[in-house]
């Protein structure tokens, strides 16, 4: 699928400055339009690294955003993720959108946040945020969930587990876009979060499989 094909499913903002970078969409991004990505559908992205998953939810974001639907939150896992995706949505969408990282004190209702559209945070932040009963928080039209897959981390999960919940409740209306490379029991998790399932197995560099025994490596 070309870019230009939905060209008039995005904001004007949003495709020109895809199109200096995109010219065809990954398979997992065109099944993810085809699945209602640009019409405001639940989506979980199951493909592997370098798939193509963070466009897709990029297009939400930026999307809901530009249209003024409201803001987006990206959560991720660790803070140096969520520094490394600060970086980027401001090199590219720096110009049509207020971008924010918010991944320090997490005893701080951070009220200046009201002011951004794209909020990259850790769940851990959100979570504190909330508890803090950040004013802002209702205006949020976009919930993208990197390394969903962490839901079942001794560590992280209950926390991602218990912030999701409370954002379905919070949130009703709310875009979901959760992101991982591998999930066991993806259909489960797909019917929790009350969205549609995207699987795909391309990846832009062929995975050979094999076994290292005494010096060899015997492919299979």
């Amino acid at each position: 699928m070309e870019l230009n094909s939905i060209k008039n499913s995005m904001p004007k903002e949003l495709y020109e400055i895809l199109e200096k970078e995109v010219t065809n969409l990954r398979p997992a991004q065109e099944k993810a339009v085809k699945k209602g990505l640009l019409d405001g559908k639940n989506l979980l992205v199951c493909t592997p690294t370098a798939s193509g998953k963070t466009l897709i939810a990029e297009l939400a974001s930026l999307k809901s955003i530009i249209e003024g639907r409201g803001k987006a939150v990206y959560i991720v896992p660790l803070k140096a993720l969520a520094s490394e995706k600060c970086r980027d949505f401001r090199r590219r969408y720096g110009n049509i959108a207020k971008i924010a990282l918010s991944i320090g004190d997490t005893d701080s209702a951070d009220p200046y946040l009201a002011e951004y559209d794209l909020i990259v945070v850790t769940a851990e932040k959100l979570d504190s945020l909330i508890r803090h009963h950040s004013p802002w928080i209702s205006g949020v039209g976009t919930v993208v969930v990197d390394e969903v897959h962490l839901l079942n981390d001794p560590e992280r999960g209950p926390t991602l587990e218990i912030l999701l919940t409370i954002l379905k409740q919070l949130l009703k209306n709310a875009q979901i876009i959760a992101l991982s490379a591998t999930i066991g029991n993806a259909e489960e998790l797909a019917e929790w979060l009350q969205a549609d399932l995207i699987v795909d197995g391309w990846r832009p560099v062929k995975l050979h499989k094999g076994i290292y025994y005494d010096g060899e490596i015997e492919f299979y």
